[in-house]
């Protein structure tokens, strides 16, 4: 971990470290520890956002941390073919190879630091597989997947698939190269990701090195959530401490600030930190199972035309 990086941080363009005498830092009301569970046919996942007020979220549904496993031969795992309709799913993969099919024609193979955006709009069925290669060796697998919703006006829009190599995510830094990020989708001081969204919102994965502190410039109107993937860490100029699988939410603000233990563990040497946040839509919210609507009324129609063959069929 992690898959795009670079011998030279310095290399790279710089985020400029925000004048906190005319900004204000966000601070941080909370830190909730992800509960682990398992998702489609048996591949470990913590659920980053379980235990987080839906009120500080939107415009996310949810995230879940996809591993870190070391797999032995024969043991990897995928989902079946099963529907959405009415938000995206972001999946990012770190570490291993997935494949992903879609009823809509889409799809492509992930390999570490790869991204795939699937917009399922009306409605789509996908279907995510290690590739036999992995089933055969094993290897180590890891990655998130973000739930983004749609507001109303565009929940019904035309599914659409975008597949980001790792090699087209934004590599910046901070000043001192003290860290690395890798600005997947929207906006940072200037420097734009590859992820098209319809909804605004501002993805990236940062590696803070031992000792070192991220801060970055945010927009106002948009929430700020931040995710450990591995390592130990502080959020907030106040210090919050927070480590791997723990979720951090921020209040209002200009910047936010994240900084790395000086002490790691052998495992992880840095700090990995997902940050995300985007501009929250004000909307009735109706989530069932694979569906995000806004009405009760609405879910029961998705599954009626879901059973009724209308999101297409499987495409071997």
């Amino acid at each position: 971990m992690p898959a795009v990086t670079v011998e030279n941080p310095l290399t790279l363009p710089r985020i400029a470290t925000p004048d906190s005498a005319v900004t204000a830092a966000r601070p941080v009301l909370a830190v909730a520890t992800a509960p682990e569970g398992f998702e489609g046919e048996g591949f470990p996942v913590r659920r980053a956002f379980a235990k987080i007020n839906q009120k500080y979220l939107s415009p996310f549904i949810m995230m879940d941390q996809m591993g870190e496993v070391e797999y032995a031969a024969g043991e990897p795992k995928g989902t079946p073919w099963h529907p959405h309709r009415g938000f995206e799913t972001v999946t990012y993969l770190i570490d291993g190879e997935f494949i992903h099919k879609d009823s809509h024609g889409g799809g492509g193979h992930l390999g570490g630091g790869d991204t795939q955006w699937m917009t399922a709009g009306s409605g789509i069925l996908h279907i995510e597989t290690p590739p036999e290669s992995l089933v055969m060796t094993g290897g180590l697998f890891h990655g998130i997947q973000l739930w983004v919703n749609l507001p109303a006006a565009d929940k019904m829009t035309a599914p659409r698939y975008q597949d980001i190599h790792g090699g087209h995510v934004k590599l910046l830094s901070t000043p001192d190269g003290g860290a690395i990020l890798r600005l997947i989708a929207g906006e940072l001081d200037g420097h734009q990701g590859p992820g098209v969204t319809h909804t605004p919102i501002t993805l990236l994965h940062a590696t803070v090195t031992p000792g070192a502190s991220l801060t970055i410039p945010w927009r106002k109107d948009f929430n700020a959530l931040a995710y450990a993937l591995a390592g130990d860490g502080t959020a907030g100029t106040e210090g919050r401490p927070f480590h791997t699988g723990q979720a951090v939410v921020f209040g209002e603000g200009d910047t936010l600030t994240i900084t790395a233990d000086q002490q790691q563990e052998s495992r992880h040497p840095n700090l990995e930190v997902i940050i995300l946040g985007g501009q929250p839509i004000l909307e009735p919210v109706a989530w069932y199972g694979p569906f995000v609507m806004n009405s009760h009324r609405e879910l029961q129609q998705a599954m009626e035309d879901f059973q009724s063959g209308r999101f297409g069929h499987p495409i071997d």
